[in-house]
């Protein structure tokens, strides 16, 4: 699905997803991805909600987002809250969803000026 046609080319914006693939202006990435409005598109190990791990949210937790939106995959689905304590205790608002929500909605706060970070696991193909 696209999801932008214009784009500014200083941020990340998501332009697009489908099965197995995220488009972040327009350069299509095959695996799950770590997302700021500025900065680096960050390759992230997780494949699936059930492989997250403590690990991985410490990585999010390393970039210091106002806000996480943790994209589930082709429908939204839950972490263990043991998982991402560490977002919590350092009072990081996390948002778990479809990735399509996701994207969608990190485009929008990243347009407010929010400091987002999008945490996607592409849907399954």
């Amino acid at each position: 699905m696209k999801l932008q046609t214009l784009i500014d080319l200083s941020q990340n914006t998501l332009t697009g997803y489908g099965p197995g693939f995220l488009e972040i202006n327009r350069t299509r990435h095959t695996g799950a991805v770590l997302v700021a409005p500025e900065g680096e598109v960050v390759a992230w190990p997780p494949t699936s909600v059930e492989s997250l791990t403590a690990a991985d949210f410490e990585q999010i937790l390393a970039l210091r987002p106002e806000v996480v939106l943790l994209g589930t995959g082709a429908r939204q689905r839950f972490a263990h809250p043991r998982l991402y304590a560490s977002l919590s205790a350092a009072r990081i608002g996390l948002e778990m969803m479809d990735t399509g929500a996701a994207c969608r909605t990190y485009n929008i706060l990243m347009a407010e000026g929010r400091k987002v970070l999008a945490a996607l696991i592409p849907p399954t193909p």
